[in-house]
């Protein structure tokens, strides 16, 4: 039986109708750090319990001792003899055994999260940041696809935190999918609450794109970076002055942070970045994005002193640990243009984020047998960490927290990393700095498309649209967002010579409302005119109005609502009546359960006049929620950008902020 057969068998069956046999854990694979053993006995047996209710119960004697085996191994219940044997990829949206073409490009969504040239952890689910899972066990994954083969145009399927609840009859009009991931009781929604939860097999941690099925791969994360490199070093370059020979230091080669050595490369500077595992550093390498490994200082520092002598463009992975090179860029006076940090803290005491002076390997025995002692070494680094950044920045180094809580976790563990009023971080969030005031509260936010045909030159055709769109949107364009125009303009043009394609044939850029309506509205009319395949449009949830998260996406916001979360659950519920064709709400994406409410989407362009009506619809509300709470919070940029919009949409109607002397407030007596 070739594949594609396999594969549209295996997905129409679900839970297969004979018990598979079990099979050994693949070598060499990427495996997902051992979780925290934080259940009682009592609790290990209701998690078996709740892992068999997915299986016959004359399968249970045998399958119960097995799970309970990962239990303790794993700290997780996966499911490993029930992973599918159909390679898992994104395939042609023709390839899936669908009654409705919504729900096949959903499927192809999530087989392409769960690609092992996309996720991080593919034989545990996990797609990217250490945690960031699309399903909690294969059980999951198998009946998920089921219910997608069967699904008709009127019914929709609700998934919660992986589970698949079921499909319910619903309307045209309605999402096909609901996700939600993580949506914990607010007291019970603590780092060990995940992991107590999550290990019963109840809750999962859906990161921001792997929950929703909208990941692809470093990409996304790779035009953010552009941009917040690009406009960093505006910020301290002088006018006219190349970044060519100048150093951005950072860490992080997972799958988010990945992204880090390409968008140096694009942005033309030297970029170092620490990884502390191996095979994360030789895959990044494997894949071309970042252009050369080193595993010892001497080299590094040698390697690093000749580019800048050659003023070269030139991305290294150092294999270690990044505190070592602050420390000995210092010792060596090598001067830091531009450092920040993109490990996974949100997730610090279970493989986000390594301690100095300690091996790979021992730090994975501890995080298994000691976690109390990997937690106290934490913090020491965190310390030193923020210790050595200090004495960087006094010598003119501008860094920026780029929204993985380093600057959180330090201040946790003690490190000098305060305002002096004890309330604000000394360094500044990314968005604070950069991509709030420039991009986001104009509307400029992360829109994605996936050519669902899977053909490269369905996608070398969407470039040359969008890149038609925004030029001629740009000739009008006021003066205040014609550097984000021309910045997405140059990014379109680049992007297929930067080969960003990993898995599905995706493309990301940053455009406001207008730009992402008319955009979707030329591939629309281009798929109607038979020129290309059906496109699924999505995006980042690091976005103007879907996400709420006080220490990155709305650190911008100064009116004492950042620690709110009406606007993330706002947009999921508009976007899912306004035509979505799946919508998703997390918990954690990014920075850290319980610290960040986020939501996205999906919406399958077909090419008919129902997809052109919800596109206008969806996508207009998705950026103006945000931009509407912006402006209410006295954001300059934002007042201007929704002014603009009501001028221009005469049934927008938003309450606009008065703004109030400070002097008034000044002689007030409190």
């Amino acid at each position: 039986m070739n594949d594609i057969h396999l594969f549209q068998q295996t997905i129409k069956q679900g839970i297969p109708a004979s018990l598979p046999a079990a099979k050994p854990y693949p070598e060499n694979a990427n495996r997902a750090p051992k979780r925290k053993d934080i259940l009682s006995t009592e609790e290990k047996q209701l998690a078996v319990r709740n892992a068999l209710r997915y299986f016959p119960k004359e399968w249970h004697a045998e399958l119960a001792p097995e799970f309970a085996k990962e239990l303790n191994d794993y700290g997780r219940i996966y499911m490993y003899r029930f992973k599918p044997e159909h390679s898992l990829k994104a395939r042609s949206i023709e390839d899936y055994p669908a009654k409705c073409q919504q729900a096949a490009a959903i499927m192809l969504m999530i087989d392409n999260n769960l690609d092992p040239a996309v996720a991080q952890h593919p034989e545990e689910l996990i797609t990217y940041g250490g945690n960031g899972a699309v399903f909690q066990n294969w059980a999951q994954y198998l009946l998920t696809m089921k219910y997608l083969s069967e699904m008709e145009a009127d019914q929709t399927l609700h998934m919660y935190s992986g589970h698949p609840m079921g499909l319910f009859p619903s309307s045209e009009e309605a999402p096909r999918v609901v996700v939600t991931n993580g949506m914990m009781i607010p007291n019970y929604s603590k780092p060990d609450d995940w992991e107590k939860f999550n290990a019963l097999g109840v809750t999962q941690y859906g990161q921001m794109t792997a929950g929703s099925f909208m990941y692809i791969g470093p990409q996304g994360i790779v035009h953010g970076t552009t941009i917040t490199v690009m406009n960093a070093f505006r910020k301290v370059l002088n006018k006219g002055e190349s970044p060519k020979g100048k150093i951005f230091l950072t860490a992080g080669l997972g799958g988010m942070s990945g992204a880090q050595p390409k968008a140096g490369n694009i942005a033309d500077c030297i970029t170092v970045c620490a990884e502390v595992n191996p095979k994360a550093a030789i895959k990044r390498h494997e894949q071309g994005w970042v252009d050369e490994l080193v595993d010892n200082m001497p080299d590094l520092v040698a390697r690093v002193r000749k580019a800048q002598d050659n003023e070269e463009v030139v991305s290294i992975a150092f294999i270690g640990n990044v505190v070592d090179v602050w420390e000995s860029f210092l010792a060596e006076d090598i001067f830091v243009h531009l450092g920040s940090d993109q490990t996974s803290l949100h997730n610090p005491w279970s493989g986000g984020y390594y301690p100095v002076d300690i091996s790979y390997e021992e730090s994975n025995r501890l995080i298994r047998e000691e976690p109390e002692v990997f937690k106290e070494k934490v913090q020491a680094t965190l310390k030193r960490h923020a210790d050595a950044v200090n004495k960087h920045t006094a010598k003119g180094t501008y860094f920026f927290d780029y929204g993985n809580a380093f600057l959180l976790e330090a201040s946790r563990a003690g490190g000098d990393v305060m305002a002096e009023n004890g309330i604000d971080f000394k360094y500044p969030s990314y968005v604070q700095d950069i991509l709030g005031p420039m991009c986001f509260d104009y509307g400029f936010g992360p829109f994605r498309w996936v050519c669902t045909s899977g053909n490269p030159d369905d996608l070398d055709k969407t470039d040359a649209i969008a890149a038609k769109v925004l030029e001629r949107i740009m000739r009008d364009s006021p003066e205040e967002i014609q550097q984000q125009m021309q910045d997405n303009i140059t990014w379109i043009n680049d992007a297929k010579q930067n080969k960003l394609v990993v898995g599905s044939q995706a493309r990301i850029l940053y455009a406001d409302a207008q730009g992402r309506a008319e955009i979707a509205k030329a591939f629309n009319d281009a798929i109607n005119a038979g020129e290309i395949g059906p496109v699924v449009l999505g995006r980042d949830h690091h976005d103007v109005s879907g996400t709420d998260s006080p220490y990155r996406e709305t650190s911008n916001i100064y009116d004492g609502s950042r620690f709110t979360a009406d606007m993330a659950i706002h947009n999921v519920i508009g976007d899912g009546f306004r035509g979505a064709t799946w919508v998703s709400i997390h918990n954690g994406g990014g920075v850290g359960w319980g610290e960040v409410i986020n939501g996205g989407f999906g919406m399958l362009l077909d090419g008919s006049e129902a997809a052109e009506r919800r596109l206008k619809n969806m996508l207009f509300f998705d950026v103006n929620n945000g931009i509407a709470r912006r402006s209410w919070a006295r954001n300059k940029e934002a007042d201007f950008a929704i002014k603009r919009e009501m001028e221009r949409t005469p049934k927008l109607k938003v309450t606009l902020a008065n703004q109030v002397d400070d002097g008034l407030l000044d002689g007030l007596d409190f």
